[in-house]
């Protein structure tokens, strides 16, 4: 790669985590491109998710210019195609092989920067940025790790998207008229408001019990499609197309169309809690600054669970004790260690603590540095 800023990312992205992984390569793509400048190219092996968060998409085209990005169909054979001067290869898909071979044999190799998935285990920080020299050819992978400390890679955060949330939330008419967008215009003013997104979990029914017998209204937000359809279950009917709408004590359920990237944040800025799945919609919540309860993506012999502990113990380390083991129990038990219903009522008798708590956790985080930020700094310092 020249001396200078680089000029052109490739960003690769294997859909496996429905709208997890797309959702965060489109994130950085879009910031690499409208924030930095630079030439960007997505290749995506599944553009039917990827239109359910950017409507735009043309699903049968396999070239297109959406926000300044240019997205590919990544389709096999591969298409020839000429590197970028970074490469990022997001959560170890594999790069094909004969893009590989097409990086080698550039007289300047591009940057290969292999996007990880985030994690808060102590380890991440030691291997953050670690090269990785390729057994064959003459190319080197550097390991870029997202994560919740300085050290790390940080959380993709877009510029004045914070001040963007505090006007939004300090503002009760431009709220409303979010809501009325949606066609959910008559919520109660004295009633609680949660988002609900989460995998497939067992746990589901007896929180909605539990929100039914809360003390005060509480609304459901739930989208279109599993999470609408699971909820549905739960009152006897097969789905839930948008609109639909249940009640059962003081829970009333919504549910609304599945929402593009650019109006999940407001969802989650209008809600009092949000419950939330995998990693992209994770680190929305956190940027929300509203208590929230992490439905961790689950893996084969629980290796997903010292990861909600190592995330855990940094949330909770500045909590009074009461309140760091109110939050432990809800997301143990929502990720299926533990009873939800009481878990739900103790968390939500230390809302007052908690709503302070997640604000100053979002500050810190911002002032740790966006992981766009951080990974273009690091692509300059690689190339000095």
């Amino acid at each position: 790669m020249a001396r200078g800023k680089p000029l052109h990312w490739d960003i690769f992205c294997n859909v496996v985590d429905n709208y997890g992984d797309i959702g965060v390569c489109w994130r950085l793509a879009r910031q690499l491109a409208g924030e930095f400048g630079f030439q960007v190219r997505l290749w995506v092996d599944d553009l039917s998710t990827f239109q359910r968060i950017h409507p735009a998409l043309e699903t049968q085209r396999d070239a297109q210019v959406c926000l300044d990005v240019d997205i590919r169909r990544w389709s096999s054979p591969f298409p020839v195609a000429e590197p970028a001067d970074v490469v990022v290869e997001a959560f170890g898909c594999e790069t094909p092989a004969s893009y590989v071979a097409a990086m080698a044999a550039r007289a300047t190799k591009p940057l290969w920067i292999n996007l990880e998935y985030l994690s808060a285990e102590d380890w991440v920080a030691g291997c953050h940025g670690l090269p990785s020299p390729h057994p064959r050819l003459p190319l080197v992978k550097h390991f870029f790790f997202p994560g919740f400390t300085a050290d790390s890679g940080g959380l993709l955060l877009e510029n004045g998207l914070t001040a963007t949330r505090d006007q939004f939330q300090a503002n009760p008419a431009a709220q409303a008229a979010w809501w009325n967008s949606l066609g959910i215009g008559d919520i109660p003013p004295d009633a609680g408001k949660v988002s609900l997104f989460c995998y497939a979990n067992p746990a589901l029914p007896k929180l909605l019990d539990a929100w039914a017998a809360s003390p005060a209204p509480l609304v459901c937000l739930a989208p279109s499609g599993a999470v609408g359809n699971a909820v549905a279950a739960h009152f006897g009917n097969a789905e839930a197309p948008p609109g639909s709408a249940y009640r059962h004590g003081n829970l009333s359920v919504r549910i609304f169309p599945f929402l593009e990237q650019s109006q999940y944040d407001f969802l989650l800025w209008a809600c009092d809690c949000n419950l939330v799945r995998g990693e992209d919609s994770f680190v929305r919540a956190l940027w929300a600054a509203k208590p929230l309860v992490w439905h961790i993506y689950p893996q084969e012999e629980n290796a997903h669970y010292p990861k909600l502990d190592a995330f855990l113990g940094h949330y909770c380390a500045a909590l009074p004790d009461d309140a760091a083991q109110a939050v432990r129990d809800l997301w143990w038990a929502w990720n299926g260690k533990g009873d939800i219903g009481p878990a739900w009522q103790r968390f939500v008798a230390e809302r007052n603590v908690l709503d302070a708590h997640a604000r100053h956790w979002a500050g810190i985080l911002e002032k740790n540095g966006g992981l766009a930020e951080k990974l273009v700094k690091f692509c300059k310092d690689m190339i000095k």
